[in-house]
């Protein structure tokens, strides 16, 4: 009998897009493809992957499966395409040079922390990269923060300095691999190194390492090195840690001294500090660690993540005061993970800046700004190109909840609902900036750039949204911006030339960035309370209820316009704005006159003048009125402070609150007030009355929000802006729409507070423009 013919031969060509650079995908298809008999070649361009395989209609079926929906761990296939060409009888499947020259189309992989199989390795005393701090592979690694051009190859990282040794280039080039194509791959010999520097000894002015790949003179072994660090930090001294996007500074958490003597030289007060522990184990004995929240700690992306706190946890008091929260994160890189091995115990790691510039990332810049603070600087001779904080979230109903979204997801994508004709950027905001380029119907949000108050973070700025162009091959035609003529993004986009300007009033942006996370366009009803926003009839918003979509918005209703006296200052002074609420209740509060002293006459006297105050509708400085009237806080030294002390300092048994009016599309706040003095006055505890504070301004949201949806017929509500990162209010808020039957939208991709402005913006553009 003879043997049935045998199956014809075809050949297709593939394209993949997504984020299929950086992540292993060529050498991932190769092994596919050489297990399943495949012939022909995998490469690198600037759209992506391309692919030319030969074998059988079920060979080259199985491996379009494979690609679609099992990639390599890093990986995110967004499109698979394939057409057929002429066979080429090729034997055997290998990978291709990369190539270049048309406009730049595939995605730039976020860092991804250091995975359990190099963990591994590098506690193996039989393995050749036995505690080396830069181990790294296809599944792990440096990639955003080093990334200098697309292709996606060694030749366009920070890297190029440090030419393979022969053993690193023997596993770069064998397809079996785990380091294949791995284009930070490294080891002890080929660098890069680690040095360690006393004080006295890191000058100002040192210049940016290139890297060299040969041993470099007067430069210790690694362990000898990450030794004396970690014996610094065991004495009490403050650490500069160059890492993956950038510095930090380092101390022994449970020290008290060493932890106040890094707040007093950073100028930070008061606001939290993160705590770097070894492990899951490590966390609990700290805070109480959820599944979900292990599961964030533990993950690729690796931030910090915002933990209730176990009473008598072995950290030192200044580490966190004011709040019941830990900031914990685990290792994410060879170098975090045996510096913790060393020193044995937590330790703060925190942002390496003085409070509102923005994270050092140069060796130079640095050493001239951290060696005030830091008594010694652990470094190493690899160059960031883009620095990249560590990324913040806490966990809400068991999903994610981000503060700040930075390294470990940027420059990732978030796909939307609407493909804009032209590209589209972003400028976003003020305070927590960050910027965000649209090419088609991807949205690349950049790393955290900071608070735009100064020239360093405007460069930071500036030079980010030029990487990104680079790296993406955008060129924007539209230019989205916030309303605000101060603002120094506003300032920026309207000097540029060339380009459409389209402003976006700034709560319609945060709603349609919620909007957008969800892939909607509305319309739906939508409450954004922040600290402020310039609103379209020049007050500031933000207490808001809009009926809103990425088209537009109509404002229904909105917080009891108030004056803010002495403007910003009153931002700094939480007192101020209580001053204007007890007038505007026409109430007084007994004994708060007197513990502010002469400035409290002076203000009084300016609010009962008639000069005309700016005026705000901000449920952020409601928050801060009732803070001071409850001896909470009367000044701050970071943003927000006085609601997030207010939040905890609520008692959660409580569940009424104060009433509060309407008068036509105004929520009449004071009637807040007037409960609060009323309560105070009686001598309730202030822990009573913050918890009746957020739930009666819950229930009036919750109230207008709904009146407004059966008034026209919306069955949806979106809820963002900054002070819903309060939990407390954003979860009352949440159950009571949920109550009255109506589906809520809240943040899970990206953060609610100014964060997230630059991805509305470019939504509400993208939108007007189709």
């Amino acid at each position: 009998m003879l043997d049935p013919d045998p199956a014809p031969v075809q050949r297709r060509a593939i394209r993949v897009s997504g984020l299929v650079q950086g992540v292993g995908f060529r050498p991932y298809v190769h092994a596919v493809a050489s297990r399943l008999g495949v012939a022909g070649f995998v490469g690198n361009d600037e759209r992506g992957v391309i692919i030319e395989a030969e074998g059988t209609d079920d060979t080259l079926d199985a491996l379009l499966a494979e690609i679609r929906d099992r990639p390599p761990p890093l990986a995110v296939v967004t499109a698979v395409s394939a057409a057929v060409v002429p066979v080429r009888g090729e034997q055997g499947f290998s990978i291709a040079a990369s190539t270049a020259g048309g406009p730049a189309a595939t995605l730039i992989s976020a860092d991804a922390a250091t995975c359990v199989d190099c963990v591994r390795e590098m506690r193996d005393p039989a393995d050749r990269r036995f505690r080396h701090p830069f181990i790294t592979c296809t599944n792990c690694g440096p990639r955003f923060t080093i990334v200098t051009g697309v292709p996606y190859d060694r030749v366009s990282t920070t890297m190029v300095g440090f030419p393979m040794c022969p053993a690193c280039a023997r596993e770069y080039h064998d397809p079996t691999d785990r380091r294949f194509h791995a284009q930070p791959i490294c080891c002890h010999d080929c660098g890069p190194r680690l040095r360690f520097a006393p004080a006295e000894r890191w000058a100002p002015g040192d210049p940016e390492p290139a890297g060299h790949g040969a041993p470099v003179a007067g430069r210790a072994d690694p362990v000898e090195v990450i030794a004396a660090a970690a014996a610094a930090l065991r004495a009490g001294a403050v650490v500069a840690v160059k890492g993956l996007g950038g510095f930090h500074l380092a101390a022994l958490a449970a020290d008290e001294t060493a932890v106040g003597a890094l707040r007093a030289r950073k100028h930070r007060e008061d606001k939290p500090f993160a705590v770097l522990v070894p492990g899951v184990a490590a966390a609990r004995e700290l805070c109480i660690v959820e599944p979900a929240a292990e599961a964030e700690l533990t993950s690729r992306r690796a931030p910090i993540v915002l933990l209730p706190r176990r009473p008598g946890a072995g950290v030192a008091a200044s580490v966190a005061p004011g709040t019941g929260e830990l900031g914990l994160l685990l290792p994410y890189t060879g170098l975090h993970h045996l510096l913790l091995d060393e020193v044995a115990a937590p330790i703060v790691l925190t942002s390496g800046n003085i409070s509102d510039e923005p994270i050092a990332h140069r060796d130079d810049d640095a050493a001239a700004r951290l060696a005030p603070i830091a008594d010694a600087a652990l470094l190493h001779d690899r160059p960031i190109r883009t620095r990249a904080d560590d990324s913040v979230l806490r966990l809400v109903r068991g999903r994610p909840y981000p503060i700040r979204r930075s390294r470990g997801y940027a420059p990732e994508p978030i796909p939307l609902a609407v493909t804009a004709a032209e590209p589209v950027l972003g400028c976003g905001a003020e305070l927590k900036n960050t910027f965000c380029l649209l090419r088609g119907g991807e949205a690349f949000l950049s790393h955290h750039i900071g608070d735009l108050e100064n020239a360093e973070t405007l460069h930071a700025y500036t030079d980010g949204v030029a990487h990104l162009r680079t790296l993406l091959d955008v060129d924007p035609a539209v230019l989205a911006h916030d309303l605000h003529p101060e603002y120094l993004s506003t300032k920026w986009a309207l000097a540029q030339d060339g380009v459409t300007l389209v402003g976006v009033q700034h709560h319609h942006a945060h709603l349609a960035s919620c909007l957008a996370e969800h892939g909607e366009a509305g319309p739906v009803i939508g409450i954004a309370c922040d600290g402020l926003g310039y609103g379209t009839d020049g007050v500031l918003w933000g207490g808001e209820v809009f009926d809103v979509s990425l088209a537009g918005f109509t404002r229904v209703a909105h917080l009891e316009p108030v004056p803010l006296p002495g403007g910003t200052t009153a931002i700094r002074q939480p007192w101020r704005t209580a001053a204007a609420w007890l007038r505007a209740a026409g109430e007084e509060m007994p004994g708060l006159a007197e513990r502010i002293g002469p400035d409290w006459a002076a203000v009084d006297r300016l609010l009962g003048s008639r000069l005309d105050l700016p005026v705000t509708t901000s449920a952020g400085r409601l928050f801060d009125a009732v803070a001071a009237l409850c001896g909470v806080r009367d000044r701050v030294n970071y943003e927000g402070q006085a609601a997030i002390e207010l939040e905890r300092r609520a008692d959660r048994s409580v569940r009424d609150g104060y009433p509060a009016g309407r008068s036509g599309a105004v929520v009449v706040a004071s009637d807040l007030i007037r409960g609060v003095v009323a309560d105070l006055r009686r001598g309730t505890d202030p822990a009573v009355v913050a918890a009746r504070f957020h739930h009666g301004l819950a229930a009036a949201l919750v109230a207008a929000a709904a009146g407004a949806a059966h008034d026209r017929g919306r069955d949806t509500v979106a809820v963002s802006g900054g002070v819903f990162q309060n939990q407390l209010l954003l979860e009352a808020v949440r159950r009571g729409c949920e109550h009255a039957g109506l589906r809520v939208l809240v943040h899970s991709r990206l953060p609610c507070n100014d964060a997230g402005i630059s991805l509305g913006q470019v939504a509400v553009a993208a939108y007007s423009d189709t």
